[in-house]
């Protein structure tokens, strides 16, 4: 695991407001470090669901094709092409 990391974001306007209104007593957060880590924890799930979900939806077509779309293939042969590339 790597070390804590220290950020400075500097924000304004609406988006000040906007963590203003969600951080202290009556947001859902006790402070901003809380905020942005649950920001970042959730981005970094939504990312890893994306990546899951496309290649769910590759092994999907993958075991839809029909079985003549594939060449069979003996360990001889696959150590061989590897020995030529």
């Amino acid at each position: 695991m790597n070390k804590p990391m220290t950020l400075n974001v500097r924000i304004g306007g609406a988006l000040s407001d906007f963590v203003a209104a969600n951080v202290g007593a009556h947001g859902s957060y006790e402070n901003v470090s809380e905020y942005v880590r649950d920001l970042i924890r959730r981005d970094k799930e939504r990312l890893e669901a994306e990546q899951f979900q496309r290649l769910e939806a590759e092994l999907h077509r993958a075991f839809a094709a029909p079985e003549s779309s594939y060449t069979p293939l003996d360990a001889e042969s696959v150590i061989a092409r590897n020995r030529r590339s």
